[in-house]
Parts: structure tokens; C-alpha cells; sequence
């Protein structure tokens, strides 16, 4: 019997109808709405296409909306002066300097000069040790964590005592969803396991998961042998394969992996992500989920 398929994209639009009428009873009671800011220098086409996607769906929501273009040759004074403009705009809640920076700006400093209380990103150190100390300390969850966390509560896995392996230790995904999971609050108690490339026998961490979460980067990484029977596998890789040609636009267009062999890992697991489709439409709403939440913070 065939996994269930963890919709993420469905997920996304169900999670943003919800903010979406919180946007409008804050404008209603509070004649406020949530500020977001989003910075992009110069004209990488991956890049551009994230900020437009975040742009819009700020816009469908309701939300304050500024969309900052600078050139790729900006100075970091001037960047960071930009930053420090919108730290102190109380019309603006949310922060985000879309990643990566050209080589001539320390992305290092540049992220610790956004304010704590804004950095909706959840990336400045303030916001990691938030993280760490749990409970109420936490304000802004990094969005692909608090996007993999929710896919799983939303699919109505068992978080409480189960065994999670996280394979993969980034700053961005891997240490974070570890700290998050392990967290004594009901979406959270598990037991959990970070291993990496270099683990000695990954594959024997990986069969004792029930829930398998896979940020590695590498396609096809996790083996359908790895995987305990019924687990929950949520694979956060994107890994570009190759090209094909859009029967849509007739145009070129990626074809995309995961880290887990996904047509043959839906015949062991209980559930699964696939990829595309899976944890990445899930980013961008909480990014919105934390631009509410500092409004909130603010009132």
C-alpha cells in the first residue's frame, strides 16, 4: 500500500486562508496591518523569483508591502544603512534580505544588523538562542523548520516519544528542526537524532526513525532499504537533476529530486513529501506566519 502524500502546496493555502483572516480582524480592531520589507541586490533569476513570490503572497494577504531593489554594486555601508532605516520604520514588522549577497557584502553582518524583533527570517543569533531556550522565549522559528513541523502536526503524525532522525546538520534546516522537536510543548517531544554524511552506517540511524527528515542535499541520498515501514519521511532536498521541456510553455524547465528516492520510498513509508510540492511551498507561509506575529508582538 502506497504512502500517504503530505501536500504541502495544500497545506500552504489552508495555512494562508487562516492568516489571512487574522490580517483582516487585526485591521479591523487595530486599524494595523503587517509590515513586510524585502530586499534583493541585483538580478539573480533565482532570487527575483523568490522575493516575487514572497511579494505577492504579502500582497494577497493584506499586508504593507515594500519591495527594495538595489544594485548589485551597492556598498554594505549602504545596505546596511537601508537595514537600519527600516529597523526604525514602525510601519514595518518584517525584515527579509533576500540571500545570497554579491561577494563584496559580509551577509554575516549584514544579517546581525536587522533588528532581533523583525528579523522574520529567523537567522540572527537573538533569535537562534530564542530558539534553543524554547517555550516562550521563541519568536520567529526559521521558516523552513517551522514549515517542516507544521506539515507534520497538519498530517496528524505523532510527534510525542517518537524517534526522529534528522540527516543533515545546516544552520538553516538540520540544527534547527533538531532543537525544535525535542522541545517539551505538544507539537514537539520527540526523541531526536542528528546524523550527516559522515555518520558511520547512516543507513542503521535511518531505519529506526518513525519520522525520517532528510536535509542533506544530496538526490537521492536516503535508500528505500533505509527507510522503517510506515515512518513519516519529510525530504527537504531540491537537487537539480536536468532539464526537460514544459508540455505547458514548451520552455526548458528543471527537473528536481529530492534526497530520497521518492517512487520507491512511497511503497514502504507511511507518509511522505514529495519533491516539488512538499516542504518548499510551505516556506514563504511562515515567513508570512512570523511577519503576523511581530505585528501582533508590536501591538
Amino acid at each position: 500500500m502506497s504512502a500517504a502524500i503530505i501536500d504541502g502546496a495544500a497545506i500552504s493555502k489552508s495555512i494562508l486562508a487562516e492568516l489571512k483572516t487574522e490580517v483582516q480582524e487585526l485591521q479591523q480592531s487595530h486599524a494595523v496591518v503587517p509590515g513586510l520589507v524585502t530586499i534583493l541586490v541585483g538580478d539573480n533569476p533565482a532570487s527575483l523569483s523568490y522575493v516575487t513570490r514572497k511579494v505577492r503572497t504579502a500582497l494577497e494577504l493584506g499586508f504593507h508591502e515594500v519591495q527594495e531593489n538595489c544594485d548589485a554594486d551597492i556598498s554594505e555601508k549602504d545596505l546596511l544603512a537601508l537595514v537600519e532605516r527600516y529597523n526604525q520604520d514602525s510601519s514595518i514588522h518584517g525584515i527579509l534580505v533576500q540571500l545570497p549577497l554579491p561577494d563584496h557584502i559580509d551577509e554575516k553582518k549584514v544579517i546581525y544588523a536587522i533588528d532581533p524583533d523583525k528579523d522574520v527570517d529567523g537567522f540572527h543569533p537573538v533569535n537562534i538562542g530564542r530558539l534553543l531556550l524554547g517555550g516562550d522565549e521563541v519568536r520567529f522559528p526559521p521558516c523552513t523548520p517551522a514549515g517542516i513541523q507544521e506539515l507534520i502536526v497538519r498530517a496528524g503524525v505523532e510527534l510525542e516519544g517518537a524517534e526522529v532522525v534528522v540527516v543533515g546538520r545546516s544552520n538553516i534546516v538540520g540544527k534547527p528542526i533538531a532543537n525544535m522537536l525535542l522541545q517539551k510543548n505538544p507539537r514537539a517531544n520527540a526523541t531526536v537524532t542528528v546524523v550527516h554524511t559522515r555518520t558511520r552506517d547512516l543507513a542503521a540511524h535511518c531505519r529506526r526513525a518513525d519520522i525520517l527528515i532528510v536535509a542533506a542535499g544530496v538526490a537521492g541520498l536516503v535508500k528505500p532499504e533505509w527507510i522503517n515501514p510506515g515512518c513519516c519521511v519529510i525530504d527537504v532536498g531540491v537537487n537539480r537533476v536536468g532539464e526537460k521541456i514544459s508540455s505547458k510553455t514548451g520552455k526548458p524547465v528543471a527537473i528536481l529530486r529530492g534526497d530520497v528516492d521518492f517512487d520507491a520510498a512511497k511503497e514502504i513509508a507511511g507518509s511522505i513529501t514529495p519533491v516539488p510540492g512538499g516542504v518548499g511551498p510551505m516556506t514563504i507561509t511562515m515567513l508570512m506566519k512570523n511577519t503576523l506575529a511581530s505585528c501582533r508582538a508590536r501591538l
